[in-house]
């Protein structure tokens, strides 16, 4: 049947993230850094994401397509809500002393706090989203910024001089799932080769939705 649907121009389009949840059938996800239509039988073509988007990338247009179908999304939404997102457990060493200041472009790289610290390097927007991002923090030494709005160059600068500054035993990197943000790990693997330490590394993604994934 020929009927609306929504359209997105990959080409404008940079994985924001900022459409998805506006859609409350959850037809539209983060997929290879762009946002998608994952199925057309979850789209009801009304254009509840229309003007969401900075870039201008959804439209409704009129196409061949399955017809929209409540009872599939229902489904759908449920399964969604029975994903087991990763659990952290929390750390047994909640009795540090504070930490100040946490910006990474604030952070004297040398600094008491860093040694033999196990370094969370988190996206800013990541605590907002994350309801339990207390529980990632314990036992770790936190510093936050922005690679989208800051210079990934510069973060990576600045931590290669705290790796070879300090005795960092661990680094945790969490960032959210749009593109723009994974220069943070870019940022730690740069500094990694700059530096020469050899440091273990975790990443996170943290979904737009709230969970969190170990990649």
């Amino acid at each position: 049947m020929k009927r609306k649907i929504v359209h997105i121009d990959e080409s404008k389009c940079n994985g924001c993230g900022v459409c998805i949840p506006k859609c409350a059938e959850g037809a539209l996800q983060i997929i290879d850094g762009k946002a998608r239509l994952v199925k057309d039988t979850y789209c009801d073509g009304l254009g509840a994401c229309l003007g969401q988007c900075p870039q201008g990338a959804i439209t409704i247009t009129e196409r061949e397509a399955e017809a929209f179908n409540e009872a599939e999304v229902h489904e759908y939404l449920k399964s969604k809500e029975q994903t087991t997102p990763t659990t952290i457990p929390p750390s047994p060493d909640t009795q540090q002393k504070p930490q100040w200041p946490v910006k990474l472009d604030l952070v004297p790289p040398k600094a008491p706090f860093f040694e033999n610290a196990n370094l969370l390097l988190t996206a800013d927007c990541a605590p907002i989203v994350l309801k339990n991002f207390h529980d990632l923090m314990a036992g770790k030494r936190v510093v936050i910024g922005c690679p989208k709005f800051n210079d990934a160059q510069a973060y990576a600068a600045k931590l290669t001089e705290i790796l070879k500054l300090n005795n960092i035993t661990g680094i945790t990197v969490v960032h959210m799932e749009v593109p723009c943000c994974t220069g943070l790990k870019w940022a730690v693997n740069k500094a990694l080769q700059g530096s020469g330490k050899n440091v273990p590394v975790k990443e996170y993604e943290v979904k737009v939705g709230g969970d969190i994934v170990e990649l």
